[in-house]
C-alpha cells in the first residue's frame, strides 16, 4: 500500500469547495431527475453545474468514462453510462458524482453518490424502498464510525452491523465486495481501500488529516455483478436491485467533517450523538 495523503487545514477546506459542488450537483440532479427525463439530459445538468461553479469533472475521461456522472438505474450497481433511456416513475436510480477544483498546482477531489425513487417514495415498491432506506442508514452508521473508530475495518463492521438489524425472515441486503470506498484528495482514488465488510488482517488506522469516500452498495438479492460490455455499467447477475450512498469525509483537529453534505453531516451524524467539526 502506499502512503495515506493526509492533508492540513487548508487543504481540507479546498475539499470542502469541491465537496459543496457535489452537493450543488445532488441538488439539482434530485430536482430535475422526473419521470420522462433521459440519462444523457442529467448528464447535462450535471456537466452545467460543474462549469458554473468553476470546477472540473473528475468522471469525464477517466479511463475512457464518457459522462460527468455515473447513471444507475434498478439492477446496475454503479458505473452505468447516461444514454437515451428516459426514466420511468418507479425507477431506483444511483447518481455518482464527483468534482474537482484546482487550488496551489494541485486537484483537489469531491466525490458522492445517493439513490432516489423517481417520482417520489410512493411510486417505488417496497422492496426498493426498504433498500435505499438500509443503505443510507449504512452509510451514516459507517460516517460515524470514522469518527469513533480506530482502524478503516470499524467502518466495514458499521455497515455489516446496519445489514444484520435490518434482516426480515430469510432476507437480508446483500453488501457488494469487489467495489470499494476509498482515499481521496489530489486524486480522486487514493489509498486505502475501505472496505464494506469487516475484513482479516490489521487494516490501516483512522488518523487526523485523513479523507475518506465511504460508499456501501447494497443489493436486493445476490451480490454476485456483471460487467457489461461497454466495460463499464455492472449489473446485477439476478436482475435484483441496487443501491449506492456516499459522502466524503475528512477527519479533522477536532473530529469529522462530511465534506459532500451542505450541513457538513449534522443531520446524518446526529442519532450516533456525534456533531461535526469543521
Amino acid at each position: 500500500m502506499a502512503r495515506i495523503q493526509r492533508k492540513n487545514r487548508k487543504q481540507i477546506e479546498y475539499m470542502r469547495e469541491a465537496g459543496l459542488i457535489v452537493a450543488k450537483i445532488h441538488e439539482a440532479l434530485r430536482e430535475a431527475a422526473q419521470p420522462g427525463v433521459t440519462l444523457l439530459e442529467l448528464d447535462a445538468v450535471s456537466a452545467h453545474v460543474i462549469e458554473s461553479s468553476g470546477a472540473k469533472s473528475n468522471f469525464l475521461g477517466y479511463y475512457g468514462y464518457p459522462a460527468t456522472v455515473c447513471i444507475s438505474v434498478n439492477d446496475t450497481v454503479v458505473h452505468g453510462i447516461p444514454d437515451e433511456t428516459p426514466l420511468k416513475a418507479g425507477d431506483l436510480v444511483s447518481f455518482d458524482c464527483g468534482a474537482y477544483v484546482e487550488r496551489e498546482g494541485k486537484q483537489w477531489h469531491g466525490d458522492a453518490a445517493f439513490t432516489m425513487i423517481v417520482g417520489g417514495d410512493e411510486h417505488g415498491s417496497e422492496a426498493a424502498r426498504r433498500l435505499n432506506r438500509i443503505t443510507e442508514q449504512s452509510m451514516w452508521a459507517a460516517l460515524a464510525a470514522v469518527a469513533t473508530g480506530n482502524r478503516t475495518n470499524d467502518i466495514g463492521r458499521a455497515v455489516e452491523q446496519v445489514v444484520a438489524a435490518n434482516r426480515d425472515g430469510d432476507w437480508e441486503a446483500g453488501i457488494i465486495e469487489e467495489y470499494t470506498g476509498h482515499g481521496i484528495g489530489t486524486a480522486m482514488h487514493m489509498d486505502p481501500s475501505v472496505y464494506n465488510y469487516e475484513v482479516t488482517g490489521r487494516t490501516p488506522a483512522l488518523k487526523r488529516g485523513m479523507v475518506l469516500a465511504v460508499e456501501p452498495m447494497l443489493v436486493d438479492g445476490k451480490i454476485d455483478t456483471k460487467t457489461l460490455a461497454d466495460e463499464w455499467t455492472v449489473k446485477t447477475v439476478d436482475g435484483r436491485l441496487a443501491s449506492h450512498w456516499e459522502h466524503t469525509i475528512a477527519l479533522t483537529d477536532n473530529g469529522v467533517w462530511v465534506l459532500t453534505a451542505p450541513d457538513g453531516g449534522e443531520a446524518g451524524l446526529a442519532p450516533y450523538g456525534i456533531t461535526p467539526q469543521p
